[in-house]
């Protein structure tokens, strides 16, 4: 049997960034550094960062707080402004993506511009760029109906949006809005690690997408792979491969989400290789 690696599987450039950022603030072993909420959605990465002394906390009240790193998908500006208040050391691990998302949402909103965002609402990134979209912000995903937009709007994307979901809404908007000014802040990354794993898919006759389960953009590779009605099997462990997936199956195909590391990769790849009829 053939394994095959999309070559984008794995941490995009602003997870990189972020993980070791909080890696090296744990080598400098700093009692009273946390997480604002996981640094990255996977639970994985997560639990090695606990062992090393930096654990998520869900807001600025817990007892013994020296320093607060922001979380790859950013937090919204009001609670940036408490941590400030609060006296907190601050390490900015905001995704430099993201962080030109929050920027565009500011200046539409300076602007004069309705904000549209499109996205998942209860995401934390989604959450973040609201806070600087200022109050009439619409948030929809590519499923929703538009509600009643105004005569000038701006939309800016949850980075991990796939860029057909962009240009679905933008039809939607010039239906009704006179004047209408995008910015496109879908990451490449997830757009050519969506390519990648739709030709993937037309190739294997079973996908394995790894990642984390809360990890918005490792659920829409898997949906991605789904509706290519390949086999597919979402998991974030090796621990979860089942050798009876892989019964008569010659090509399996591996891609991976933006927050999952390579050593669990690795670890997939390996356990696969010990499934019977696998070679190589």
């Amino acid at each position: 049997m053939e394994i095959i690696v999309a070559k984008t599987a794995g941490f995009c450039f602003g997870v990189k960034r972020a993980v070791d950022i909080a890696f090296d603030m744990a080598k400098k072993k700093q009692k009273g550094t946390y997480t604002l909420g996981p640094i990255i959605h996977n639970p994985q990465v997560i639990d090695e960062l606990k062992k090393k002394g930096i654990s998520p906390i869900k807001d600025i009240g817990t007892r013994g707080i020296k320093s607060i790193i922001i979380r790859t998908h950013g937090i919204p500006l009001e609670l940036m402004n408490r941590i400030a208040d609060a006296g907190c050391g601050v390490v900015d691990a905001t995704c430099p993506f993201v962080k030109k998302a929050q920027h565009y949402a500011k200046l539409l909103k300076e602007e004069g511009y309705q904000v549209i965002i499109l996205g998942d609402r209860e995401h934390p990134e989604v959450q973040g760029l609201m806070s600087y979209a200022g109050e009439n912000v619409i948030v929809v995903n590519d499923k929703e109906p538009l509600p009643p937009v105004k005569r000038n709007v701006g939309i800016v994307v949850q980075t991990t949006q796939p860029v057909e979901a962009l240009k679905k809404l933008f039809g939607k908007v010039i239906e009704q809005a006179k004047n209408v000014k995008v910015y496109n802040t879908i990451c490449n990354s997830t757009a050519l690690r969506l390519k990648e794993t739709e030709e993937m898919s037309k190739k294997a006759d079973v996908m394995i997408v790894v990642g984390g389960k809360n990890s918005a953009n490792t659920t829409q590779l898997a949906r991605l792979c789904q509706s290519l009605s390949v086999p597919t099997h979402h998991i974030e462990t090796a621990n979860e491969l089942r050798a009876g997936w892989f019964k008569n199956i010659k090509k399996v195909g591996i891609t991976a989400g933006a927050s999952t590391p390579d050593w669990i990769i690795e670890d997939i790849i390996k356990k696969l290789r010990t499934f019977r009829r696998i070679k190589g």
